[in-house]
């Protein structure tokens, strides 16, 4: 079984993924969506946790072998951040949402030196605009960003084109397409509900999937 397919098959054993093409979820922004992901919870599945940070580190060897520290993304690619540095033997860090108003009011938590090639370690790719915004910050510190390794994406076009924008890369654990079809195979959902997943991810404010 691919890696792909392989973590996908983990997300969907502890509940990490939700789907329900027929009771959709609304997220923040109000779109209605038929998946919600909380990847928080492979943190306390210890099986799947070693897939997905064992699947982490492979992504960063093989795609940014220059990498010399990883940052997280705040919060919760700081523990994955974490784990896959302990496992590289490498410096880790993490970038917050904003500076802190308080103390010394960092943004960039960890020693980080200018020039120093940087990965950046998220759990969710959606839109992506939270990434780009802490490699942005990372940049404006001086860091070299190599670019961004991430669990899961739904691989929606708005988050491939700022990525391309942002001129930086992302390699994926796995994607709505892997999970959708390991979904319909072990009866999570219908195999008609693929289209409808794929519908949303091509267009999410287009609502015609729900019917």
């Amino acid at each position: 079984m691919s890696l792909e397919r392989t973590i996908a098959q983990g997300l969907l054993s502890i509940g990490a993924v939700f789907l329900r093409p027929d009771q959709p979820f609304t997220w923040a922004s109000g779109i209605k969506s038929p998946i919600y992901c909380d990847n928080r919870l492979t943190l306390t599945a210890p099986a799947v946790r070693t897939q997905v940070e064992e699947g982490l580190v492979s992504l960063i060897e093989a795609n940014y072998p220059d990498c010399e520290v990883l940052m997280g993304t705040s919060t919760a690619g700081i523990a994955h951040a974490g784990i896959c540095g302990h496992l590289m033997n490498k410096p880790m860090g993490y970038v917050r949402s904003g500076s802190k108003d308080h103390g010394r009011g960092n943004q960039i938590e960890g020693k980080l030196e200018k020039g120093q090639k940087v990965v950046v370690v998220e759990d969710l790719l959606s839109t992506g605009g939270s990434c780009i915004e802490v490699v942005d910050a990372l940049r404006e510190a001086g860091a070299d960003v190599l670019g961004i390794v991430a669990i899961f994406t739904y691989g929606m076009q708005k988050s491939v084109d700022r990525l391309a924008a942002a001129n930086v890369t992302c390699h994926c654990l796995s994607n709505l397409d892997a999970l959708s079809e390991v979904a319909a195979e072990e009866g999570y959902i219908k195999t008609e509900d693929i289209d409808r997943l794929k519908k949303f991810r091509n267009n999410p404010s287009d609502e015609s999937w729900i019917g």
